[in-house]
Parts: structure tokens; sequence; C-alpha cells
């Protein structure tokens, strides 16, 4: 089972990368993030989707805690830790490295991974996946609606406020409830690490979006005062 898992994980890495390859194709005066950022958004899509789909009883999302992992659960796991590596490496290879968004990367990675190896926990990193990507259609596509032309419009605004809105829901609303049922059941000690490191990572960027907003909305206050 190990040996299939890592094969999955590492094609799973490839193919993510060949379909950066492929957008780095198809648009070929975009930067390097741009494309980036479209994959990430087909990757955010399809995760939630797998999460979504993989819930045993949405009366409770989380449920059965510290069980046996299903063979969706294990699917969707390997093809975000599949992603994860391969953005990992756009994060070292793109001009701006950002140390908190490698340090998300690598605590997902070995919470995810672990959580694969002992094939448990499945309900618990899938709601995680369900809880931090959620957001992340909107957080890349704020970024290429800039990238398009749109910065400091009504649209890139829109964007900035569904991003900010939705994040603080699940990552500060849902995310402590996830972290304490996952420290309460009797899980792994990596796969605790992963739940606190994640959201204490979350409630340092809910500080960087609110200051974000704050900003955002005295600027168009400022604009229309004007």
């Amino acid at each position: 089972m190990e040996d299939r898992i890592i094969k999955f994980v590492g094609f799973g890495a490839v193919l993510w990368a060949t379909a950066f390859l492929l957008v780095r194709k198809i648009f070929p005066k975009r930067s390097f993030e741009f494309c980036n950022r479209l994959v990430s958004s087909i990757h955010a899509t399809l995760a939630v989707t797998l999460a979504s789909l993989s819930v045993e009883d949405w009366r409770c999302p989380v449920c059965p805690l510290a069980s046996a992992s299903s063979s969706l659960q294990m699917q969707t796991l390997s093809a975000t830790v599949g992603y994860l590596i391969y953005d990992l490496v756009c994060c070292l290879l793109d001009k701006k490295v950002n140390l908190d968004n490698i340090v998300h990367h690598l605590v997902s990675i070995v919470g995810l991974g672990a959580g694969l190896a002992y094939e448990k926990c499945g309900s618990e990193l899938v709601a995680a996946i369900w809880i931090t990507e959620i957001s992340s259609p909107f957080l890349h596509w704020r970024e290429l609606l800039k990238e398009l032309g749109y910065r400091d419009t009504a649209l890139n605004f829109l964007a900035d406020i569904l991003f900010a809105v939705i994040f603080s829901l699940a990552r500060m609303g849902c995310g402590p409830y996830l972290t304490f049922v996952t420290l309460s059941a009797n899980n792994p000690v990596l796969i605790k690490a992963m739940a606190v490191g994640l959201q204490l990572v979350s409630a340092f960027w809910f500080c960087k979006i609110a200051r974000m907003v704050r900003f955002k909305l005295a600027k168009r206050t400022s604009k229309k005062a004007v």
C-alpha cells in the first residue's frame, strides 16, 4: 500500500507540473506566477470537490474521528500532497520567496503525508483540506485580475472581500473547532502537530488579511470623498 501511495503522490506532482507547463504554453506572455495561480485554482476547485464527496455524514463532517481512511479520502489526500510538492518547488523557483507560505506547505505535506502513511484520520484531514482550500480560488483570482488589468477596480475589490470573508469564516470559524476535535481524538502526534501548525499559520494570515481589508476600504473611501 505504501509503495502505491508514494507512486500516486509522485505521479500527482508530475501531473501538476505538466499542467503548469501546458498553461505556460497556452499563455506564453503571462508571468510565472499567473500560470502557477491558474493551476492552483484548478487544484483548489478539485480538492474542495473531492473533499466534499468523501464526507461520510454531513450531519457530522469530521466523523468518524481517528478512524481508518476511506479509499476516496486517501485519493483526495494523495492528490493534494502531490500538488503541494509541486507548488513548494514553484514557491522556491519564484522570485518572490514567501517564508510563511513555505512553512504552510511543509506543515501540510508532513501532516497529510503522515495521514497517508498511517492510513487513518481521513475525516479530519479531508476536513482540513476543505477548510484551507475553500477560499483559495478567490485568493488566486484577485491576483489574476491584477495581471489582467483589473487592479483597483470594483471586480478586484469584490474578489478581495469574498476572499477575506470566506477565509475568515473557514479558517477562524471552522478551523479552531477542527483543531480542537483533532487534538481531543486519539490521533498520532504528527497529525495533532499539523492541526496546531495550520491554525497558527491561519491566525497569522488572518491578521494580514484584516490589515489588507482595512487598507482597501480606506482607499476606496478616500477615492469617493475626492
